[in-house]
C-alpha cells in the first residue's frame, strides 16, 4: 500500500505566466472543454458554479448527454432564476406580459394553462406563490413547433418528466406564443417543492438536462431527423449571421482558440459543414487560417455573432412594424444628442424572459428608430399611435449639486438650504428633490444616510450616479408626449403635442415620412383652433391666441373637473396662483393635455400633473408644487430637510 501511495500522481500546476486577463480566461475555457470531453459536467453556461453538484436533478443531468446525436430533434430553452421580494408585483407583471394581446395564432390574447386545465387561474397561482423565495421562468422553443402542433400537450409531457427528474410535484402555469417565426412556450414554475421546502434545481439540469428531455419528447413524437433534414439544417447554419450550433461545436473542439480540421468530431458530412463554416467565419473576419489544417478563432467570435443575430432580429422587427412603408432604419440607438420625437409604430418584448420591452418609433426626422425600454417599464403605458420623445439621459444635476455642497464627504441638507435660501424660489422643494435622489442612491448602495438630513457620499458620486442611471434606464429618457394619435389630436379640446408644434412653427420636421404627416395634421389643427377663436390667419401669417397651451389646459380641466364633481359629489377646486396643492391621491385621469392626479382634500379636490413616482402612493397624503414648468411632489413619508 505504501508503494502505491508513493506512486500516486500529484499534479501541482504553476499559475499561467505572462498572460493577460483575456488569455487567462481562454486557458480556463480550454480546460473546461477538455473536462467536458472527458465526461465531467461543467455546470452549464453562465451558472456561476464549476461543478453543478447541488440541487435536484443531478442524476438526470449526469445521464443526459451534452452532445445529442444529429438525428435528435432540437429544442432551445432559455431559463431564468428569479428572486422574489415580499409584496412585489413581479409575478403578476410577468404573467400579464405573457398573456398579452396578439400572441395566439389568431392574434388573440394569450391564455395561461396548467397541468390539468386549459384555463389556469393566474390570480390563484399568484396567491399560492406569496411567500416563495424564488421562481423559475423558462422559454421552450422546439425547432419543429409547428409540426408538433399542440404545444399544450408537449409542455405537459415535458413538465411531467421534469417532475420525475426533480422528484417532486411541480406547480406551474404556461402560455403558448405563436406570434413569432419560432412558436414557443413561456413556463412559470414555483420555487417550492411538494414538501414545502425551497425547490433547488441543479445547474447541470438547468444547463442541459432539461433541454435533452425536451429534445427526447420531440424526437419521440416526430421521429428522428432524416438525413435530408439534417443536411438542410447544416446548410442553413453555414452562412448564418448569428451564433449557431456549428460555432458551438467549433469552440468546444478548439484548443486555445485553434481548430485542427483533421481532429474535428462528427461524421463526414458534419465535418464538411464545420470546414465550410470556418471559411464563412474567415470572410467575416472571425477566423483565420494559420496553415493548411489549423484555424484560429477570434476571441470575441461568440459575442460578435450574438450581436449580429440580435441586429438581424431587430431589423426584421422594424420591417414588420413599418408594414412596408419605406423608412431609413436606425438600429443602433439614438446616435445624436438631440434625441428623437415620433409616433409609436409598434411595441413588444426585446427580452421576453426579463420582461424588457421595445418601441419602434416613426420619427419626425423621417427615420424609424428602435428603442429599448428601461427595465420595469409596462408596455401598457406606451399606446401604439401615441407620441413619444426619446433622448440620451444627461448626467444628473442633483448628483453634481450634492457633490458640490458636500464637505469632507458629508452632505447636509441644512447647509445646502442655507446656501440657496433667498436665492431660489422654492429652496425647500429643491432640497427635498435632492433627498429623493439620495434615497434612490442609498437603496443602490452608493450613499449612506448617517442621520436625518446627513449623508455620506463618495467623491465620485457623479460618475457612480451616471452608471446607476445607465443600468436603470438604458441610458435614455423616454417620455410619452401624447397618448392620442395625430387624427385625434387635430380635433381635441385640450392642449396637444400638435399645438406645441404649431408654437414651434414645425421646427425639426422632415419633409418626408412621419414629419410630412405631422405637417398635414397641423393644417387640420389650425382649422379647428380657428373655429374655437384661438387662431387666426393673416395672409401667410398664423397668429395663435396668447397662452394657447394654458388656455386649452384650463378649458379641458374645467370640463373634467365638472364631470368628476358630478361623479364624486366633491367640489372641484382649480390650483391657485401659488401653484400648491395637497390631499389624498385617489385616482389618475388621462386627458388630452396629459395625465392628472386627483387630490382629495376635505369636501373638495384638485387636478394636478401626474408623475410615475406617485403611483405606488395611491391612497396616501401628498403635496405638490408647480412652478416654472416643473412639478415637484412631496410624499409625507419622506424625511424633510432639517434647517437646524
Amino acid at each position: 500500500m505504501a508503494g502505491r501511495e508513493d506512486d500516486r500522481f500529484r499534479p501541482r500546476p504553476a499559475p499561467p505566466k505572462a498572460r493577460g486577463k483575456a488569455e487567462g480566461q481562454r486557458f480556463l475555457s480550454t480546460v473546461r472543454r477538455q473536462m467536458s470531453r472527458a465526461g465531467h459536467g461543467s455546470g452549464g453556461r453562465g451558472q456561476g458554479r464549476g461543478t453543478g453538484q447541488f440541487g435536484r436533478g443531478q442524476v438526470a443531468a449526469r445521464f443526459a448527454s451534452n452532445r445529442q446525436p444529429l438525428s435528435a430533434r432540437r429544442v432551445v430553452i432559455k431559463s431564468r432564476f428569479v428572486r422574489l421580494k415580499a409584496g412585489s408585483s413581479a409575478i403578476a407583471s410577468h404573467l400579464r406580459y405573457i398573456e398579452r394581446e396578439g400572441v395566439t395564432s389568431e392574434g388573440q390574447r394569450g391564455q395561461a394553462y396548467g397541468p390539468e386545465t386549459d384555463q389556469a387561474d393566474t390570480r390563484d397561482f399568484i396567491e399560492r406563490s406569496q411567500g416563495d423565495r424564488h421562481q423559475f421562468r423558462f422559454i421552450v422553443s422546439p425547432e419543429d413547433a409547428r409540426d408538433i402542433g399542440d404545444l399544450k400537450d408537449y409542455t405537459r409531457t415535458l413538465m411531467a418528466r421534469m417532475s420525475v427528474d426533480l422528484q417532486t410535484r411541480l406547480d406551474w402555469v404556461a402560455v403558448d406564443h405563436w406570434d413569432t417565426d419560432n412558436p414557443h412556450t413561456h413556463i412559470v414554475l414555483r420555487g417550492r417543492a411538494d414538501n414545502g421546502q425551497d425547490l433547488v434545481i441543479a445547474p447541470d439540469y438547468m444547463g442541459h438536462g432539461m433541454r435533452v428531455r425536451a429534445g427526447e419528447i420531440a424526437t419521440e413524437w416526430l421521429g428522428p431527423r432524416t438525413e435530408l433534414e439534417i443536411a438542410q439544417s447544416l446548410r442553413q447554419e453555414v452562412a448564418q449571421q448569428r451564433f449557431t450550433t456549428l460555432d458551438r461545436s467549433l469552440m468546444r473542439q478548439a484548443v486555445l482558440d485553434r481548430v485542427d480540421v483533421l481532429s474535428l468530431n462528427g461524421d463526414a458530412h458534419y465535418q464538411a459543414s464545420l470546414r465550410a463554416r470556418l471559411q464563412h467565419l474567415a470572410g467575416m473576419g472571425l477566423a483565420s487560417q494559420e496553415d493548411a489544417r489549423v484555424w484560429r478563432l477570434d476571441a470575441n467570435m461568440e459575442l460578435t455573432l450574438r450581436e449580429l443575430g440580435d441586429r438581424g432580429d431587430i431589423i426584421r422587427t422594424m420591417h414588420r412594424a413599418m408594414r412596408g412603408v419605406a423608412r431609413e432604419l436606425n438600429v443602433s440607438g439614438l446616435g445624436e444628442q438631440r434625441g428623437v420625437v415620433g409616433r409609436i409604430a409598434a411595441k413588444g418584448l426585446a427580452d421576453e424572459l426579463r420582461d424588457i420591452g421595445y418601441l419602434v418609433v416613426d420619427g419626425v426626422d423621417g427615420r424609424a428608430h428602435y428603442v429599448r425600454l428601461p427595465a420595469q417599464s409596462d408596455l401598457g403605458d406606451w399606446p401604439v399611435g401615441g407620441i413619444v420623445s426619446v433622448r440620451p439621459r444627461q448626467p444628473s444635476m442633483a448628483d453634481q449639486n450634492i457633490q458640490a455642497h458636500a464637505r469632507d464627504g458629508i452632505y447636509r441638507t441644512a447647509d445646502h438650504l442655507a446656501v440657496i435660501k433667498g436665492r431660489d424660489r422654492s429652496p425647500i422643494d429643491i432640497v427635498q428633490a435632492h433627498v429623493r435622489r439620495l434615497e434612490a442612491l442609498r437603496r443602490a448602495g452608493i450613499v449612506e444616510r448617517i442621520a436625518d438630513g446627513v449623508w455620506r457620499v463618495p467623491g465620485d458620486l457623479a460618475e457612480r450616479g451616471a452608471a446607476f442611471d445607465q443600468r436603470r434606464t438604458g441610458g435614455v429618457t423616454i417620455a410619452l408626449r401624447s397618448h392620442l394619435s395625430l387624427a385625434q389630436q387635430t380635433q381635441s379640446e385640450g392642449a396637444t403635442w400638435l399645438d406645441e408644434q404649431l408654437i414651434a412653427r414645425g421646427k425639426d420636421l422632415a419633409a418626408v415620412g412621419f414629419g410630412a404627416q405631422v405637417q398635414t395634421a397641423m393644417e387640420k389643427r389650425i382649422e379647428h383652433l380657428e373655429e374655437k377663436g384661438l387662431a387666426q390667419r393673416r395672409g401667410q401669417r398664423l397668429v395663435l391666441a396668447r397662452n394657447l397651451l394654458r388656455t386649452l389646459r384650463a378649458r379641458e380641466l374645467a370640463v373634467a373637473g365638472q364631470r368628476l364633481q358630478a361623479e364624486t359629489g366633491l367640489t372641484y377646486q382649480p390650483i391657485g396662483d401659488d401653484g400648491r396643492a395637497s390631499g389624498i391621491y385617489r385616482r389618475s385621469v388621462m386627458l388630452a393635455s396629459g395625465r392628472y392626479a386627483m387630490l382629495e382634500h376635505g369636501k373638495g379636490f384638485s387636478l394636478v400633473p401626474w408623475r410615475p413616482v406617485i403611483e405606488p402612493k395611491l391612497g396616501q397624503q401628498l403635496s405638490v408644487s408647480i412652478g416654472q414648468g416643473t412639478v415637484s411632489w412631496n410624499i409625507s413619508r419622506l424625511r424633510t430637510p432639517s434647517i437646524g
